[in-house]
C-alpha cells in the first residue's frame, strides 16, 4: 500500500511540476506578444520589465503572497501568523504516507505552480501600461501586487476563504488571475493617460501599430501551448483513470476555446474592418483561452468551442469601445481579454456546471474587481504622488529604452546612421 502511495505521490507531483513550467514558460509568450505589439524603441523596456517582473513575483510570493494565500497550511520558520518563508519541511513526504495519501503532491511542486501564475496576473499588467510608464514605478507596483494585493483575493478562492464558502467557481482563474491582472491595468492606465498622440480631437484615434507581429504571433502560440499546463495543472491529480480523464477534457477544452476564440474574431474583423486583421485575430484566441479558464472539466468540446467564440466575440468590440469611445490606451487589449471576458468566462460557468449560481459567480466578480481596482489604484496614486509613475513627454518621445534602460533592442532601425 506504501509504495502504491509513494509512486500516487510521485506521479502527480511531476505532473504538477511539469504544469508550472509550462504556466512559467507563458511568461515568454507575454514577453513576445508584447514586445512585438510595442514600437522598436520600446522593446527593450518591455523585455526588461516581463523578465523583472517574474524574479519579484517569485521572491515576494516566497517571502509572504503564498503564506496569505493558503494560511491554513502553515510554514516552517513563519515569523507572523500568514508570514514566512519555505522550509525543508515543506517539501517532506513523511506526513502523506502516514496520512495514507491525503496530500497527494510536493508542498514545494505546490507553491511552484501557484507561484507561476501570480506572475501570469502581473504580466497582464506590462502589456497594458507599456510605452510610457517608469520601470521602477512598475516594479515598484509588482512587489505590492504579488506580495499582497493577489493573495488576498486568491485566499477567498482558492484557500478556503469566503468566496469559496458562498459557492464561487473558478476552476483556474478567469477571475482570480485574469480580471485581478486587468483590474490593476485598468487602475495603471486610467492614472497613467495615454501615450502621446494617440488620440486627436473629438473621436479621432491614430492607430500605433507594433513593429513585430511575427514576434507577436509566436507569444501567442507559447501562451496557447502554456495555457494547457494552466488549465490541465489545476486539476491537481493525475494518477488515477477519473483523474487522468478529466486532464484530458480539460486539455481538448482549452484547446477547443482558444480555436473558436480566434476564428470568431477573425470572421468578426473581417465583417467590420473588411479585413482579416491578425492583431484581432491574436487576441481573440486568448480571449477564447481566459473564456475556458474558470470552467474547463464540465462543458463538452463543443460547448468549450463555443465559449471560447463568445470571447472572441466579445474581445472586438471590447478592444474598439475602449480605444474610440472611452479612450483608454491599452497597446497590446489586455484589459478586454483578461478584464471583459475574464467576467464573461466566470458567467459562463453556469451553463455546464450544476454546481454554479449566477449570484454567486457575480458576488465573486464583484469582489474580486473590486477588491484589486481600488487597492491598485491607491498603490499607483501613492507612486505618482511620490516617484511619478511616468516618463517625461522626450524620454518617451526618444523611446523608454534609452531613457529606462541605456540600451535598443535594435539599434539599427531606432538609430540614424552616422
Amino acid at each position: 500500500m506504501d509504495q502504491l502511495i509513494e509512486l500516487s505521490y510521485a506521479l502527480d507531483t511531476f505532473y504538477f511540476l511539469v504544469c508550472g513550467a509550462l504556466v512559467m514558460w507563458m511568461a515568454a509568450g507575454f514577453t513576445m506578444l508584447e514586445s512585438g505589439l510595442v514600437r522598436a524603441k520600446n522593446t527593450a523596456e518591455i523585455l526588461t520589465k516581463n523578465v523583472g517582473l517574474y524574479a519579484i513575483a517569485c521572491i515576494m510570493y516566497m517571502l509572504c503572497g503564498y503564506g496569505i494565500m493558503y494560511p491554513g497550511d502553515g510554514f516552517a520558520g513563519g515569523v507572523i501568523p500568514g508570514f514566512g518563508m519555505l522550509g525543508a519541511a515543506d517539501n517532506s513526504a513523511a506526513q502523506v504516507i502516514a496520512s495514507g495519501g491525503g496530500t497527494y503532491y510536493s508542498r514545494l511542486a505546490d507553491f511552484f505552480f501557484q507561484v507561476v501564475f501570480v506572475a501570469t496576473a502581473m504580466s497582464i499588467v506590462s502589456g497594458a501600461v507599456a510605452e510610457r510608464m517608469k520601470l521602477w514605478s512598475f516594479f515598484a507596483f509588482a512587489v505590492v501586487l504579488t506580495g499582497f494585493i493577489y493573495p488576498v483575493q486568491g485566499f477567498w478562492k482558492w484557500g478556503g476563504g469566503f468566496l469559496d464558502a458562498h459557492g464561487f467557481n473558478d476552476f483556474a482563474g478567469s477571475g482570480v488571475v485574469h480580471m485581478c491582472g486587468a483590474a490593476a491595468a485598468l487602475a495603471g492606465v486610467l492614472l497613467l493617460g495615454p501615450r502621446k498622440g494617440k488620440y486627436g480631437p473629438g473621436r479621432q484615434v491614430n492607430a500605433i501599430p507594433g513593429c513585430n507581429l511575427p514576434l507577436a504571433t509566436l507569444g501567442t502560440l507559447i501562451l496557447w501551448l502554456g495555457w494547457f499546463g494552466f488549465n490541465g495543472g489545476s486539476e491537481l491529480k493525475v494518477s488515477n483513470i477519473a483523474e487522468a480523464n478529466a486532464v484530458a477534457l480539460v486539455f481538448v477544452n482549452t484547446n477547443m476555446a482558444a480555436a473558436g476564440g480566434l476564428v470568431a474574431a477573425l470572421l468578426l474583423a473581417r465583417l467590420w474592418f473588411g479585413k482579416a486583421d491578425l492583431t484581432m485575430a491574436l487576441n481573440g484566441a486568448l480571449a477564447g483561452l481566459v473564456a475556458i479558464t474558470a470552467e474547463p472539466l464540465t462543458p463538452t468540446p463543443g460547448l468549450a468551442t463555443l465559449i471560447g467564440a463568445v470571447g472572441g466575440l466579445l474581445v472586438v468590440p471590447s478592444i474598439i469601445l475602449m480605444d474610440r469611445w472611452f479612450r483608454i490606451d491599452d497597446p497590446v487589449g489586455a484589459i478586454s481579454v483578461h478584464g471583459v471576458v475574464g467576467v464573461w468566462g466566470l458567467l459562463a460557468v453556469c451553463i455546464s456546471n450544476p454546481e454554479a449560481t449566477f449570484g454567486a459567480q457575480l458576488l465573486g466578480i464583484v469582489t474580486i474587481f473590486a477588491w484589486v481596482f481600488i487597492t491598485s489604484y491607491a498603490i499607483w496614486f501613492l507612486l505618482r504622488l511620490s516617484v511619478g509613475i511616468r516618463v517625461d513627454e522626450e524620454e518617451e518621445y526618444e523611446g523608454v529604452d534609452l531613457g529606462e534602460c541605456g540600451l535598443e533592442a535594435y539599434p539599427e532601425f531606432t538609430r540614424a546612421p552616422e
